[in-house]
Parts: structure tokens; sequence; C-alpha cells
């Protein structure tokens, strides 16, 4: 009869404290969510991303014109009623080609984002943990990719590639990934001496189970916050790269080749060079926004 009670009161215990958790966490989430709405600036940051998915989506409803029709007697007209954003020098629409860019664009986001932020958090967090000489050696493998500016090793490795869209993706992931290593290694050496941490360990936890339960969730927060930041640079890296003519390749209308093919006309024709490179500013800054907003949402220390 006592074991029945004492097992009794122990699952209702377990079910108010599972409860309470509960509460808490939605309380907290509730908390950051009207913090982030109260960000006008993080705001209109999202907005602008939400935004270009939807036109990413729709392009084939939204764009007036097929992006890669050229008309030569249509060439070098000015923005009007019939091309919003003129055209370029063999006739095709400037806008329909800056709608059907941002497909691109968020194609070279999604998929450096899918390779840079579990590769960095697998290598920080292992090398967080394991410390000795395995942090060493992956710390100064880190180092040496950190020690050359983004845009010049993505060069490198698109010279070592060949130019070409999936190749740009690579190069860009592969200059990117250094920082969120070194993000999710400082958040783990915070980690690993936490009482928690050292209960599981005493308890026999293997340290995978350990980092995979533990460290992880812990350095999440600030992987989405780099992650959001981050899209910044690869998206004015992948510009980069296409104006160099390295990244997507013609007719392709990425953003960064078409301000290349316009920046020849920007004296009589300004259209062609100006509509993607706002296109690109504005996608840029909007991410900024949104991490400057998640940073104050997901970051306990910046409240």
């Amino acid at each position: 009869m006592n074991a029945l009670v004492r097992t009794g009161w122990r699952s209702w215990l377990s079910a108010e404290v599972a409860q309470s958790a509960w509460q808490a966490s939605a309380q907290r989430a509730w908390l950051g969510w009207r913090r982030f709405l109260g960000n006008p600036l993080a705001v209109a940051g999202l907005a602008v991303i939400v935004a270009l998915m939807v036109v990413a989506l729709a392009a084939p409803w939204i764009a007036t014109h097929d992006p890669y029709a050229q008309d030569l007697a249509a060439r070098l007209l000015p923005p009007g009623a019939g091309h919003w954003f003129g055209t370029d020098e063999v006739g095709r629409d400037v806008f329909s080609r800056v709608v059907y860019g941002s497909r691109i664009t968020l194609e070279i986001v999604f998929l450096v984002a899918i390779i840079v932020a579990p590769i960095g958090l697998a290598i920080g967090t292992v090398s967080g943990y394991a410390g000795g000489w395995l942090d060493t050696v992956l710390m100064r493998v880190t180092d040496i990719f950190l020690a050359f500016p983004g845009l010049v090793l993505a060069l490198a490795f698109v010279a070592a590639l060949g130019p070409g869209l999936f190749n740009a993706v690579i190069a860009i992931a592969l200059t990117h990934w250094p920082g969120f290593a070194r993000l999710a290694r400082a958040e783990t050496l915070v980690v690993r001496h936490a009482d928690y941490v050292s209960a599981s360990r005493i308890q026999g936890a293997s340290p995978m189970r350990i980092v995979l339960r533990h460290v992880v969730p812990m350095c999440l927060p600030s992987v989405i916050v780099r992650t959001s930041l981050s899209m910044a640079g690869v998206i004015l890296t992948a510009a980069g790269l296409g104006f160099l003519g390295l990244g997507a390749q013609p007719p392709s209308p990425e953003w960064g080749a078409m301000l290349a093919s316009g920046r020849r006309f920007l004296i009589d024709y300004w259209w062609m060079p100006t509509f993607p490179g706002l296109a690109i500013l504005l996608v840029s800054l909007a991410f900024n926004l949104l991490g400057d907003g998640l940073r104050d949402v997901l970051d306990p220390r910046s409240e």
C-alpha cells in the first residue's frame, strides 16, 4: 500500500514538474516573441525575407516577361509601363530577371546554411568537449581558414573547382564554417563543466550522449543567430563571385552577374546595375536586422 502511495506521489510530482517546466518554457517563448515584435527593425528584416520567399516561389506569376527572352528591338529601354525596371543590352526585362534572381539567392543561402551550420556545430562541440590534442588540431585548422579573407579564399576554391553555381556554394561554405566552429567551441567550454553535465558524466552517460543531449541544445541559439547574421556575408560573397563570372553562369539571372553586365552602362543606362544592386543591398540588410532581433530573443546575455 505504501509503495503504491509513493509511486502515485512520484508520478503526480513528475507531472507537476513537467507541467511547470512547459509553462515556464511557453512563458519565455512568449516574452521572447514580444521582445522581437518590439524591435521594428527586426520585424522589417523578417518582412523583407518573407517577401523574398514569396517572390521566389511565385516568380512565374510575378515576372512580367520571360527572364531569358531577348528582344533586340526593345534593348536598353528605360523603366516604364511595359518594362518596370527597363531592359538590358539584349532586350531582356530587368524586373523579371531580378525576380527570378531571388530564387538563385535563396538557393545559395539555403544550401550554404545547411552545410556550414551542422559542420561548424559538430567541429566546435567536439573540439570544446574533448579538449587536449584533438582540440588543438581542430582549432589550428580553423585558424588557418580564418587567416584568409573570405572572398579571397572563396576565389581560390572556385579557381580550383571551376566556375558554376554548385562550386560557388561549396567555396562559400568552406569559407564560412570556421566562424560557426569557433562559436560552438566557446559555448561548449562554458557548458561542459556545468553541474548537470557533471551529473550525467557521473551517471555513466557517454560523451556522445552528453554532447547531443546537453551541449548542442545550449549552442543552438547562438548558432541560429550566427546563421542569420552570416547569410548577409554569404549573399555578398555570392554576388562577388557572380560579378567576377565565377558563380552562376550566363544567361542565369544572378544578381551579381547582372551587376557585372550592367556596370558598363552605368552612366547612360543606370537602371541595369541599379536594381540588382539594390536587391543585394536590401536582402543583406534584412538578414542583418533579423539576426540582431534574434540575438535579443535567443541570447540570454543580451537581456
